[in-house]
């Protein structure tokens, strides 16, 4: 395994040179989550602007080897815990946060979903936490409702993307055609497979302009439009650029000021919903 020191600024799926496993230094964590990349060809069904993955291109997951797969997660699960591998982590974040299938791209486009999840739950300890990161897309599939079902019983999270609440605003941030009935949709299925089902929501600037009144309120009207449907995701995961985007639009987009990002996560707290900030 390479021997550079890992940050919170660089998430390369390269650092443990293995195909599918990879750590992070996550500020979201507050400590090293063991990453699992079922895209290692860059491909995905979205192309969000502020995507930190070269090359990216639209796709879907390739076959994925179980076996090795399973290899190099017992692998690094055993050098996290018994290895030097801590060394290179910043001493504040040495610790074992959670195991996230996240990468180059949507992991639930992966036909062996469900597969992988049941063999994270025969490695993983106990109380080790397990996060699917996804954009929602392909929860009509019935091996992801199976893999989220399973999740649950493992006391696993969903993190769910929503990073606009209409339909330009998913256009012009997550380049996708997606209508906001079937974010409702598959956000409700979510909910149903796996309660534990966070928003996560990505607010910065584009060409210096920040996200609009009419952004915010239609985020808020989508929350509460949930919640008297008693649709309750356990919370808001709102954070702002940390690291370059590798997409075309890199050079259009900025941070927001700490005050703007609080400002919006106190309307989404007004609602009675759990917001955790991360600028």
């Amino acid at each position: 395994m390479s021997e550079v020191a890992l940050s919170i600024k660089d998430h390369s799926r390269d650092s443990a040179g293995l195909r599918y496993v990879y750590p992070v230094v996550s500020r979201r964590a507050g400590g090293v989550s063991i990453g699992i990349n079922l895209n290692p060809n860059n491909a995905c069904n979205w192309r969000c602007i502020y995507c930190q993955v070269p090359h990216l291109k639209r796709g879907t997951a390739p076959p994925i080897d179980l076996a090795l797969l399973e290899k190099e997660l017992s692998g690094f699960l055993h050098e996290l815990q018994h290895g030097d591998f801590m060394q290179r982590v910043p001493l504040e974040a040495r610790r074992i946060n959670d195991i996230a299938i996240s990468g180059n791209g949507e992991p639930t486009s992966a036909q062996e979903f469900a597969e992988v999840i049941e063999l994270i739950a025969k490695l993983k300890p106990l109380d080790l936490k397990l996060v699917l990161i996804t954009n929602g897309s392909l929860m009509q599939r019935d091996n992801v409702q199976q893999g989220l079902r399973r999740m649950a019983q493992l006391n696993g999270e969903v993190w769910f993307k929503l990073d606009r609440a209409s339909e330009a605003g998913m256009q012009r941030t997550n380049d996708t055609k997606m209508t906001m009935d079937k974010v409702w949709q598959n956000l409700t299925t979510a909910i149903a497979c796996c309660p534990n089902t966070w928003l996560q929501t990505c607010w910065f600037a584009l060409d210096g302009v920040a996200p609009s009144k009419q952004d915010e309120d239609d985020y808020l009207d989508f929350i509460n439009a949930l919640l008297r449907e008693n649709i309750k995701p356990r919370g808001v995961l709102l954070y702002g650029l940390a690291r370059p985007s590798l997409q075309a639009e890199a050079p259009r987009l900025s941070a927001l000021p700490e005050a703007q990002m609080q400002g919006f996560a106190t309307r989404i707290r007004a609602l009675d919903a759990d917001v955790r900030l991360t600028i």
